[in-house]
């Protein structure tokens, strides 16, 4: 089973680098551990892609996927990998039940996730009341009351940011100071929609077909209290999915994996695209156009 290039993950950015490069004419194979469509696929509505007033996270996956496997890319899902042999001129990636892939070229879009708080019920409330993007999701809540997770500079900024759309924030800390720069507490600060909650932590979200409220504990003293909330935005840091890359490809502090402008990574032939690069924003939008990127980059490696 051989091919010009194997993409390693199906959201946003492997679908369209899947795209560009099966229209090229290229044997292409996207392989993903669960199903195609990423991190979109959580999010109930997506109102800020181009062409689309409103769609579904999981309608546009869908359309993406309809669209590189019409050009003859070929997508193989919920698959257990094995192992990976980047170096040389032919790459492999081995799977579980020994199916081996070999291909040319490589691009690695396996995205990352937002870091959970890993309360009770979080899971169940992602897309429904739970949020991990401002810019996504902020206008949903228009006029609404929302809590904010976190004590850094995302969360803070996020924050005031979210009050353009909430009537009041409240942001939940864990800690009794902040770790963010003096200009973003001061602006917080200063917003009067703003409150917050230091000490304190979610312990579970409740609801039924949305989140109706949360569990707050006191972490000093064990006091609990429920709050009623329908939406709740957490920001306390990303994790891109690249651990199984580490001694493979070069990655940073963060974990990101390390590419040039033209998204090579530190292995010839080997790409990279998408939430598990270095990168400042993360965006359906910014993940098509680090797939285009590496694909049409991928092309000029083929045809070199």
């Amino acid at each position: 089973m051989k091919y010009d290039t194997i993409i390693i993950g199906g959201g946003p950015a492997g679908l369209t680098a899947g795209i560009y490069l099966s229209r090229a004419k290229m044997k292409v194979l996207i392989l993903d551990t669960g199903i195609a469509g990423g991190q979109m696929v959580l999010t109930h509505e997506i109102a800020n892609y181009p062409g689309y007033e409103s769609i579904s996270g999981f309608m546009l996956a869908t359309n993406m996927q309809n669209q590189a496997k019409k050009h003859g890319c070929e997508i193989k899902t919920n698959v257990r990998i094995e192992s990976y042999e980047l170096e040389g001129d032919s790459k492999k990636v081995v799977l579980t039940n020994g199916d081996t892939f070999e291909a040319r070229s490589v691009i690695l879009s396996t995205g990352g996730r937002s870091r959970e708080i890993g309360a009770k019920g979080e899971n169940d409330f992602a897309g429904r009341g739970i949020s991990y993007c401002a810019t996504c999701d902020g206008d949903f809540f228009q006029d609404r009351e929302i809590i904010v997770v976190g004590g850094g500079n995302s969360a803070l900024e996020e924050a005031v940011s979210l009050t353009t759309y909430a009537s009041k924030v409240t942001i939940v800390h864990m800690l009794d100071d902040w770790q963010a720069f003096e200009s973003a507490i001061k602006e917080m600060e200063e917003n009067p929609k703003i409150d917050y909650i230091m000490n304190t932590k979610i312990t579970e979200f409740v609801g039924e077909q949305g989140l109706n409220h949360v569990v707050l504990e006191n972490i000093k003293t064990g006091d609990k209290e429920n709050m009623k909330i329908e939406g709740v935005f957490i920001f306390i840091g990303y994790v891109p999915n690249t651990e199984v890359f580490e001694g493979i490809v070069d990655l940073n502090k963060w974990g990101e994996i390390v590419t040039n402008e033209k998204f090579e990574t530190s292995l010839k032939g080997v790409y990279a695209a998408g939430d598990n690069i270095h990168k400042s924003f993360r965006q359906v939008t910014t993940a098509v156009g680090d797939g285009t990127n590496a694909a049409l980059y991928t092309l000029e490696y083929l045809n070199s």
